[in-house]
């Protein structure tokens, strides 16, 4: 079974830094894409940033310049590095990988709550 677990959200003043881990776990044969996601209270899941097995990276307009997402394929992690933080991205944060175990699906970890004070 298939797990993805995120760490490393919390509590940050405007103009300040997290860094935010996803780590997967269980019988993985491949990673393909692998990405972050966000939620605010009354708004849609919009893509944060995605990464694929390569490197190469893409960013949401919004985030472009201030958040960077890196990966270790070794260690099946995905990590977000997002600097110059503002209360506009306040949100609960998802870790999002195409996973390939006896077949190719899209799964997703529980969550991190990320607060941006002004």
């Amino acid at each position: 079974q298939v797990q993805l677990v995120e760490s490393g959200g919390g509590l940050v003043q405007a103009g300040g830094s997290l860094r935010l881990s996803c780590a997967a776990s269980g019988i993985i044969f491949l990673i393909n894409d692998m990405r972050w996601y966000r939620q605010a209270p009354g708004k849609q899941r919009e893509l944060v940033a995605s990464i694929t097995r390569g490197g190469s990276t893409t960013y949401a307009g919004s985030v472009q310049g201030r958040f960077t997402i890196s990966r270790d394929n070794a260690k099946n992690t995905v990590s977000l590095q997002m600097n110059n933080l503002k209360p506009e991205d306040q949100a609960v944060y998802y870790c999002n990988a195409d996973i390939l175990t006896r077949r190719s699906d899209t799964y997703w970890g529980q969550g991190t709550q990320v607060t941006v004070s002004s």
